[in-house]
């Protein structure tokens, strides 16, 4: 007997009771959620822990008959209300069982209650992984609440696509065929009605209470709407279209909803990628920048991810363990459930596979599965780091363009600019600005103007540019911006320029014309077209975008850089080397942002101060 083991063996006993909760019973109101009181009854033996707001109630009575009471007591006490209305289909018996809440489920519980006995309003963004009931939780207390304690109190359910809707609708609606006739309290009996022969929407009868299904391939359901309750569910699979965006939507259903105690939107889907809708919305609520609870359940927390083992199995597993399984040990997880990991693990490709589909945060949640070029450790590390600019605006000139816009060049705040800034410029540092070039009209890519303070040998990002502009004008903005910062390197990316030969004199490009007024302009090797003059701009090709990517990956790795933008860290994680070696953005997304810290922190690793120098000359093969 190992009696180093004995105090692992006791750790991970004391753990797996904690973990269980074996100690739960809402007909007795034992483990259940609120402040609750003991009292007994003369129909049941044992003491009942009940709502102390139940006990306040004018029609509260010890001496109520037993159907009385328990009509009462569904309309304070959720948790016995599921288990004594509430049938669910069990998913391994296929049956017809009670409701009875799992451990996640009752955490998510805690936090509706709150808001609703505070008199708040209910707000809720819920990150799903795997099926641990999130939705159905969500719907059966969105049903309680139309069914016991509001009347006219309208709800709208809308997924992703219409027969998403329809399937939650169809457990509503096995919620009132099986609701117990002796604890409705109505005269009509508990089921569903349609309202004015429309097919999307039916009404509790009794209640007034109307369900509204939708999808988010509709909007009509909106219209003329009078909610009070709305529950969002896959919304990072909503279409996203110049005309129907998700955003639009969500904005449209709130707007439905007051801001008064009892009205409820929770926000639900599983991750689909970042930088879209939810994830920007899972990201502001995580950072306590939203009105929603941001709600995540690892798979360690669901009880059926758990492998039985004995005492001599756990020791031959506790000696086995790799570097990842040991990590969950220190961070409290107990030997059954890291040995579910265990056999689990071995059905998987790789540890990245089951991090994809059994996530222990929602840093793996929203994790993309294929070849991605950055590290989503490394990345989420960048992200702490980032923050909402200190201010906004734009900086102008005595003109927008030619040589007069370098003059009184100044910053002018405005909430609505495009400039974000987190820290003015000093003029004891060095910068560097570093442009990518978009598209002109608002479907395009966009145009991106960063600043960085390359001072120290962890520069950081103080300032960033980004919209839809003319190229000639986006040429004169950028030198704007760095010469408010300390006439600043500035580095532009050319290959846009320089394919579309605007100069509007018949001889010079852009950059040539720029290179004439504002002098510390980024140039590279000689262009024959310019008399042997050096090449203004940063050319990217296949050896220099590997150049510059590969800067990034390390730069990342080893945490010497300093960022600001949240969106440049949704665009690394979703940036893709290609089948054919090549980098790009996850088809839909954007690199833009990317891209300008890319080519800066290139720079300022390889330049040695002086411009106009032809820094890849024997770093680069051409």
């Amino acid at each position: 007997m190992n009696q180093h083991f004995d105090k692992i063996w006791l750790e991970h006993l004391a753990r797996r009771e904690r973990h269980l909760d074996t100690n739960y019973d809402p007909w007795l109101g034992i483990g259940c959620s609120g402040d609750r009181l003991e009292v007994r009854v003369d129909w049941s033996d044992q003491p009942i822990l009940i709502p102390v707001a139940m006990t306040r109630s004018s029609e509260y009575s010890p001496t109520l008959r037993q159907t009385q009471w328990e009509q009462l007591r569904c309309r304070y006490d959720f948790e016995y209300w599921c288990v004594r209305c509430v049938k669910i289909k069990d998913k391994s018996s296929a049956r017809d069982i009670p409701f009875l809440l799992n451990a996640p489920q009752r955490r998510v519980l805690a936090l509706l209650e709150d808001d609703r006995l505070a008199q708040r309003p209910i707000r809720i963004i819920m990150l799903k992984a795997r099926q641990w009931g999130g939705s159905t939780l969500i719907l059966i207390y969105m049903a309680w609440m139309q069914c016991c304690l509001y009347t006219n109190w309208h709800s709208l359910i809308c997924a992703h696509v219409k027969q998403a809707s329809a399937n939650i609708l169809g457990m509503y609606s096995k919620v009132l065929a099986a609701y117990p006739k002796e604890l409705w309290t109505d005269e009509v009996d508990p089921k569903f009605a349609p309202f004015e022969r429309s097919t999307n929407i039916r009404e509790i009868q009794g209640r007034g209470c109307r369900v509204t299904v939708s999808s988010s391939e509709n909007h009509d359901a909106l219209r003329g709407a009078d909610y009070a309750m709305a529950h969002l569910s896959e919304v990072a699979f909503w279409a996203d279209t110049p005309s129907k965006s998700p955003e639009d939507y969500v904005r449209a259903v709130c707007g439905a909803i007051n801001s008064v105690p009892g009205t409820l939107i929770v926000m639900e889907s599983t991750a689909n990628g970042v930088g879209n809708y939810f994830h920007s919305e899972w990201m502001r609520a995580k950072q306590g920048l939203s009105d929603k609870h941001a709600v995540f359940v690892p798979w360690h927390e669901i009880e059926i991810y758990r492998a039985p083992v004995d005492r001599d199995q756990a020791e031959e597993l506790y000696d086995q363990m790799d570097p990842y399984e040991r990590a969950l040990w220190d961070d409290g997880r107990d030997l059954e459930q890291i040995a579910w990991y265990h056999n689990k693990r071995r059905e998987m490709a790789s540890q990245d596979a089951f991090r994809a589909e059994y996530p222990s945060n929602d840093i793996e949640a929203f994790a993309l599965s294929g070849c991605n070029v950055f590290s989503n450790n490394h990345i989420e590390a960048l992200r702490k780091e980032c923050k909402a600019p200190v201010m906004k605006g734009e900086v102008a000139g005595a003109a927008t363009w030619g040589p007069s816009a370098l003059d009184n060049v100044r910053f002018k705040e405005d909430r609505n600019g495009s400039l974000e800034i987190w820290t003015l410029p000093d003029p004891e540092h060095d910068y560097l600005v570093a442009v990518d070039i978009g598209g002109r009209s608002a479907k395009a890519d966009w145009s991106v103007i960063a600043v960085l303070d390359v001072t120290t040998d962890r520069p950081e990002v103080v300032a960033q540019w980004r919209g839809h502009i003319d190229h000639d004008l986006l040429a004169w903005k950028s030198a704007q911006i760095a010469t408010f910062y300390a006439d600043a390197l500035l580095v532009i990316e050319s290959n846009t320029l320089e394919s579309e030969n605007t100069a509007d004199d018949g001889s010079l490009f852009i950059l040539s014309r720029l290179a004439m007024h504002y002098p510390n302009l980024y140039h590279r090797g000689e262009d024959s077209r310019l008399e042997g003059a050096l090449r203004p701009g940063f050319h990217t090709n296949r050896a220099t975008k590997q150049a510059v990517i590969q800067e990034l990956i390390a730069r990342l790795r080893e945490g010497t850089y300093v960022e600001r933008s949240h969106l440049a860290c949704d665009e690394m994680a979703v940036y893709q080397q290609l089948p054919n070696g090549t980098y790009g953005a996850r088809a839909g997304h954007h690199d833009d942002v990317l891209m300008t810290r890319a080519i800066a922190l290139y720079i300022a690793s390889v330049h040695p101060a002086p411009p106009r120098v032809n820094i890849f000359d024997g770093i680069i093969p051409w």
